[in-house]
Formats: structure tokens, C-alpha cells, sequence
């Protein structure tokens, strides 16, 4: 789950992590009234969105007066902000950030992130703060410093040391760069991040170390433990259908492709998309149902598969252990019945009750096209839908 800058920072301050003063505005008069709290000789105006570049996109301004906040604000607010991590289509700007200035010195990357490959976490840190670190790691990987942590221990003041020498933050702000290191890891690891980014995390003139922008992310299965975090999801950063997903008990995110698929098992649904893209397709969606689906669920993700206009073909594909394919099937015909099916359908089962499944399917009476493996499914929907 994301959650706005201005909420990272909240939490941030919670951990003794320095980051400016500044406070959420929905309006215009509410922005120019923040500014006036602030009382700050530069006043920095932010769109708030999930997503990065907003800065590139037009989405942060750097004020002198009051009269800039309130043109400022004015020109973001409701604003379509586009940038690489939105897509085309965008994001309009629903609040702004209204932040003091400060004195920039030098700015620095600095990020927390789960190593799915070792299960540790690790920090990473790179002089070039500022720009995007994915840029940083193509061009110029050796400025990209890592420290793997020990789950047991935590990060170790050594750790946070050697990386604030790596940097090469000035000696006298070391000290400071490793309590801001100390307390980023432990919000990341008391409140479940995956991902706690600072990009820049800045020195100024007057020796502070501050967190100019802040990025958390946090693990979807341990929101049921961070009541407070849930509380802070802005659903309309979200898309409505993987909402609705959500509310079913559906693993859902939307694609670009128009091929729907409804799948049982992660792994399973990865193997679905490939073997689409393999066959020339472009699945419009990943979407698990789980190994408990209910014929009342199956039409739920069937619902939200045909709620993407772009969706011109589905492909189901279940295999059946917990999942019974006689379920499935039923959840199919009766799917199909609800929204009244005039795209192409195909269905692969193999598992527990398949037979049973196919025999539901085949006396139907519906136009399901039957595939009999994986393979030859993802051809026929393809074939299908060109």
C-alpha cells in the first residue's frame, strides 16, 4: 500500500527523523493559509500523488511570496500530472504539500528495501540524491553503496557509519546522517515497510540533515497488524476495479493488454501472462482468485475483468488442488449468465474434479471454447480475440 509524502513525513517525525515543517492543503486558500503558518522566506509547493517525477512533470514549485503559493497552487491543483510512473493517462492532483524552504547544501539517496532473494533488508545509499536511482544504477552502478542487514541484530551503528563515509557527508554531520539512518530503519522495520526512500535526503547550510521527500511503502499482508497505516489509503489514488478486487478477496492489478485472465495461484497466473505473450497476446490483467473461490467469487473477478473496456477475450486457467474445478465451472456458467458474455471465452481446467467441471461447462449451452492444457488455451484465446 502507498501513501502520500505528506504522510510519510508524519510517521518519519514519529521516529525522530528530521524533515521540514509543512502541511497538507486541499484548497487554494488552504495552501496560501499554510504559507502564512509557516512564515518561511521560500515556501515549496507539492503535488501529492502516488507517484515519482512529480517535479519534471511541473508538480513542485518553489515560491517567494504568498501571491506565488496561491498562482501555485492554483496551477497544480486539479492539474493531470503525467510522468513515468503514472502511464499516459496521469493523475490529477487532489492536495498539495505546502513545505518551508531550507538551505541546500548537498543533496543525497538514501532507501531501505526488502531483499526477497536473501530476506534481509537492505540499505542503500548513493551520492547522486536528486535523481532517479534506477538512472544512478544503469549508468553508474559504483556509486550505488549497499549494507545487508542482520534481522537479529538491526542495522549496526558501524553499518550506518561506513555508509555515511561512503557518501561522503561532510565529518562534522556524520553523527547526524546516522541517528536520521537509525531511525528510517527502525519505521521501516515497526510499521512493515517494503520500501522506505528518501531521494534527496539533504545536508543545509545550518548543519541539519533532513528528508526533503520521503516515499514509504508498506506490505499489504501486515496492514491487519498497522491499523494506523490503513487508516491513511487514499482510494483515489487507486484503481476502482483493483479496489473492488480487494473488497472480494481478489489479487487484481490492471495491465494494458485486452486479453482478461482469471487464474488460481500466483505462480500460476505469472505462467498465464507469458505463455499469453508467448502466443502474440497481451493479458489486460492479473488476477488470482485464490485456492478457496467460491462460484459467487468467480463472478465477482469476472465482473471486474469485464469492467476494462480494453478486455476483448478471456482466458480462464485453473488448476484444481484445494480449488475444485466443478466450482470454478459453476462460477463460470453462471458468470457468463450475469453479464451476458459476448467476447470469446476460453477455459482450461485440470485438477481436482475436472471432469465434473468440464461436464457443467459442455452442458451449458454457452459458447465456451474448451482448451485442454495451458498451452493450447493461450493459443486459442489469442486466435480468438486477433
Amino acid at each position: 500500500m502507498n501513501i502520500h509524502e505528506y504522510q510519510g513525513k508524519d510517521i518519519l517525525r514519529q521516529y525522530g527523523v528530521n524533515v521540514p515543517d509543512g502541511y497538507v492543503a486541499f484548497t487554494v486558500d488552504e495552501a496560501v493559509e499554510v504559507a502564512k503558518k509557516l512564515g518561511s522566506d521560500v515556501t515549496v509547493v507539492k503535488a501529492q500523488i502516488h507517484a515519482g517525477g512529480r517535479g519534471k512533470a511541473g508538480g513542485v514549485k518553489i515560491a517567494q511570496n504568498l501571491d506565488e503559493v496561491r498562482t501555485y497552487a492554483e496551477e497544480i491543483l486539479g492539474k493531470v500530472l503525467v510522468t513515468e510512473q503514472t502511464g499516459p493517462e496521469g493523475k490529477e492532483v487532489k492536495r498539495l504539500l505546502i513545505e518551508e524552504g531550507c538551505d541546500i547544501q548537498k543533496e543525497y539517496y538514501l532507501g531501505f528495501v526488502l531483499d526477497s532473494s536473501t530476506s534481509k533488508v537492505v540499505m542503500m545509499g548513493s551520492e547522486e540524491g536528486g535523481t532517479e536511482i534506477e538512472e544512478v544504477a544503469a549508468e553508474t552502478p559504483e556509486k550505488i553503496f549497499k549494507e545487508v542487514i542482520d534481522p537479529v541484530v538491526g542495522l549496526a551503528g558501524y553499518q550506518a557509519r561506513r555508509m555515511a563515509f561512503n557518501l561522503n557527508v561532510p565529518v562534522e554531520m556524520v553523527n547526524n546522517v546516522v541517528k536520521f539512518m537509525m531511525g528510517l530503519y527502525q519505521a521501516f522495520v515497526e510499521k512493515d515497510c517494503s520500501i522506505a526512500e528518501i531521494n534527496p535526503l539533504v545536508t543545509t547550510g545550518d548543519g541539519e540533515v533532513l528528508a526533503l521527500d520521503a516515499k514509504l511503502n508498506f506490505d499489504d499482508n501486515a496492514l491487519y497488524r498497522q491499523k494506523d497505516i490503513l487508516e491513511l489509503r487514499d482510494l483515489d489514488e487507486e484503481d476502482e476495479k483493483e479496489i473492488e478486487a480487494s473488497e472480494h478477496g481478489l489479487s487484481y492489478i490492471a495491465l494494458d493488454g485486452d486479453i482478461g485472465c482469471m487464474v488460481n495461484g500466483a505462480g500460476l497466473a505469472m505462467a498465464t501472462m507469458d505463455i499469453i505473450k508467448h502466443y502474440g497476446g497481451e493479458p489486460a490483467n492479473f488476477l488470482d482468485v485464490g485456492g478457496g473461490a467460491t462460484a459467487e467469487k468467480v463472478t465477482e473477478a469476472f465482473k471486474i475483468i469485464l469492467a476494462d473496456p480494453n478486455v476483448k477475450g478471456i482466458f480462464v486457467n485453473i488448476f484444481g488442488g484445494i480449488m475444485r474445478c466443478d466450482v470454478i465451472a459453476e462460477g463460470v456458467v453462471e458468470a457468463t449468465k450475469q453479464v451476458d458474455l459476448d467476447i470469446p471465452l476460453v477455459v482450461r481446467l485440470e485438477g481436482t474434479n475436472v471432469e465434473e467441471g468440464k461436464k457443467i461447462l459442455n452442458e451449458s449451452g454457452l459458447n465456451i471454447i474448451s482448451a485442454d492444457s495451458m498451452g493450447d488455451g493461450a493459443e486459442k484465446i489469442v486466435t480468438a480475440v486477433k
